[in-house]
């Protein structure tokens, strides 16, 4: 198997951290613990109201994690002015759900074709990789090539949920994934991504990159943040 590259998400230590009221645990220091325990770079979500994720940890992050450094943004003028300051490495463009829920779906890049082009523009002009999470659905694989995106990311939630739908969404993933492939952009998948489903994916040889997040978080929490990261990395490598 080639060597997979694993992304933290780091949403659920600042859902933690905010939850507490208080500094800790701080997803800064989850950052830096991703990294020397062999994942591949980490992610985080910026939101519109700043429930979990702050512009302090997008920025102090910036200066401690020297690559790999993507962060989750709806297209808003607000996010796009934080993450040209910030500069990560990639932006990945995804809706933003009104409750913390889990999504299913992804951003409807086809009904939105001038308006995500410019963005892609803009980014691209600023070093910065743009990606978009969205549904396992070749018209929007397809639309996000017509604007210009240099990766996809795959909503995976409805497959980790392991209902009567998985095989089929496994199916569904794997054309989507293909189908990005052969038009030249990197594939990622995450959303709701366990121990299992990483290996049930990595059958399938087009998927580059995984994010993890919650699961991992959860596992953390009885085993300690470096082992759980490294129960995913020996997965993919």
């Amino acid at each position: 198997m080639s060597y997979r590259r694993l992304i933290v998400n780091l949403d659920a230590v600042a859902y933690l951290r905010q939850a507490r009221g208080r500094g800790e645990p701080d997803p800064v220091t989850a950052a830096a613990i991703a990294r020397l325990a062999g994942s591949d770079g980490v992610n985080l979500q910026l939101r519109g109201d700043r429930r979990h994720t702050q512009d302090r940890d997008v920025r102090l992050m910036r200066q401690t994690v020297e690559r790999g450094l993507s962060i989750n943004i709806e297209p808003i003028p607000d996010l796009l002015k934080v993450v040209l300051e910030v500069r990560p490495d990639s932006v990945v463009m995804a809706p933003e759900a009104p409750l913390d829920v889990a999504q299913h779906g992804g951003l409807d890049v086809a009904a939105q074709l001038p308006a995500l082009a410019e963005i892609v523009r803009s980014l691209r002009d600023s070093k910065i990789s743009c990606s978009f999470l969205l549904a396992a659905d070749l018209e929007q694989v397809k639309a996000a090539h017509r604007v210009g995106a240099e990766s996809v990311r795959i909503q995976t939630g409805r497959f980790a949920e392991d209902g009567p739908d998985r095989k089929s969404e496994f199916e569904r993933i794997s054309d989507a994934a293909r189908l990005a492939v052969k038009l030249g952009m990197q594939v990622s998948v995450g959303g709701g991504l366990g121990l299992s489903d990483v290996r049930a994916l990595c059958e399938i040889a087009a998927i580059q990159e995984f994010v993890v997040g919650s699961s991992l978080t959860a596992r953390a929490v009885m085993l300690g943040f470096e082992r759980a990261v490294g129960e995913y990395r020996e997965i993919l490598r």
